[in-house]
C-alpha cells in the first residue's frame, strides 16, 4: 500500500496484478489499482482532473490526463473517502505510475493533491529498491 497526504488530502493506492487478465507469452500484462481520497480537511472538495505518467520496465513512459476518475467528478465531503478501482495494461512485467489530482475547494480555489508513486510487479518480478 502507499500513501501521501498533500493539503489535508490523503491518497491511498493498493495496486494488485492480475494474472487471469494477463497474458506473458504475449508480453500482455494487467494490473488494477484501487484508490481511497480521504478528505481530512474542514470543507468539501471536488475532484476535478486526473494526471498519469506511467513507464514501463523499459523506460517507455505514457502520459494520461483527463477529467475526473471512472467517469466521475466526485465531492468529497470533510471526513468522508471515496474510492475507486482502475486498471494499467503493460508490455513488460513491471512498471511504475505516478500523478496528480486537480482538486477544488467550496471557494473555487484549484490545487493539486500528489498521488504516490507506486510499483506494478507481477509476483515473479524481482524488486529492486533505489
Amino acid at each position: 500500500m502507499y500513501r501521501s497526504i498533500t493539503r489535508d488530502v490523503q491518497i491511498t493506492v493498493e495496486p494488485k496484478f492480475l494474472a487471469d487478465e494477463s497474458e506473458p507469452a504475449e508480453q500482455q500484462y494487467f494490473w488494477s489499482y484501487t484508490i481511497a481520497i480521504a478528505n481530512l480537511s474542514t470543507e468539501a472538495i471536488k475532484l476535478r482532473r486526473r494526471a498519469w505518467t506511467i513507464i514501463d520496465a523499459r523506460g517507455h513512459k505514457r502520459e494520461v490526463s483527463g477529467v475526473g476518475v471512472v467517469g466521475e467528478e466526485p465531492v468529497i465531503e470533510p471526513g468522508d473517502t471515496f474510492e475507486y478501482t482502475s486498471g494499467c495494461p503493460l508490455s513488460t512485467s513491471s512498471g511504475i505510475m505516478s500523478g496528480s489530482y486537480t482538486m477544488q475547494s467550496e471557494t473555487g480555489e484549484t490545487f493539486s493533491v500528489e498521488v504516490p508513486t507506486f510499483s506494478l510487479d507481477t509476483p515473479e518480478s524481482q524488486r529492486v529498491l533505489n
